[in-house]
């Protein structure tokens, strides 16, 4: 009842399915217009023949119709240039209306990610990561610990009977002789030496000292 006193919604203007009626429509304003310049290339060709014939009444009437022709090709040229103008102004608000509407979905999405977002939901994941953190920590250094007789040592008796060590070390270190280098040997020639007459001396005073021995024994 309603559609019939008020009549069907208006459908809402597509951009592209317009920018497709204007570009079908400037292709039939440039299809006429080569219509109307082969049209006045007649005319002038038909004046011409007149004109040869000595048919000024005839050449006249052709020239009359270019520039009808003429007229109406400026007529398309507007036309053309109208298009134009609507076509580039469409493509702009259509370019902008796209612009508007892309911001729109973003700020749209920015607000649902702030709704489904909550202070305190962050709050207490950063105070899980921190507790968490924590007993990482405390687990660490709990398998790190010395276990079993090792935790009975005193570490100052063991560093002490180290230091006991190192002293006695030194010790024997300073209590060593030092070592010294063995001599050369000394090369002797193979060849005997003379015997000198003080070595013979020597042997016979020896040998005259044995005898003297023996004869007092006896």
């Amino acid at each position: 009842m309603l559609g019939r006193l008020f009549g069907k919604p208006k459908e809402q203007p597509n951009a592209l399915a317009t920018l497709d009626k204007l570009n079908e429509t400037l292709e039939m304003l440039e299809k006429k217009e080569k219509v109307l310049l082969k049209k006045m290339a007649t005319e002038v060709e038909k004046a011409k023949e007149f004109a040869k014939v000595k048919n000024k009444r005839a050449a006249i009437q052709c020239l009359k119709r270019k520039r009808l022709y003429e007229q109406e090709l400026e007529q398309l040229g507007n036309f053309q240039l109208r298009i134009h103008d609507q076509m580039i102004m469409l493509e702009g608000a259509k370019a902008m209306t796209e612009t508007v509407d892309a911001m729109r979905v973003g700020t749209a999405t920015m607000k649902a990610m702030h709704k489904a977002t909550n202070i305190d939901d962050i709050d207490k994941t950063l105070s899980e990561i921190n507790e968490q953190t924590e007993n990482m920590k405390q687990i660490q250094e709990a398998l790190s610990a010395p276990v079993g007789p090792a935790t009975d040592f005193d570490e100052d008796e063991l560093e002490a009977e180290l230091e006991e060590l190192e002293g006695a070390e030194l010790e024997e270190q300073l209590l060593q002789p030092a070592t010294t280098a063995p001599l050369p040997p000394v090369h002797v020639p193979a060849t005997p030496s003379p015997t000198r007459p003080a070595d013979q001396k020597n042997t016979t005073e020896v040998d005259e000292l044995a005898t003297l021995q023996a004869e007092m024994a006896m």
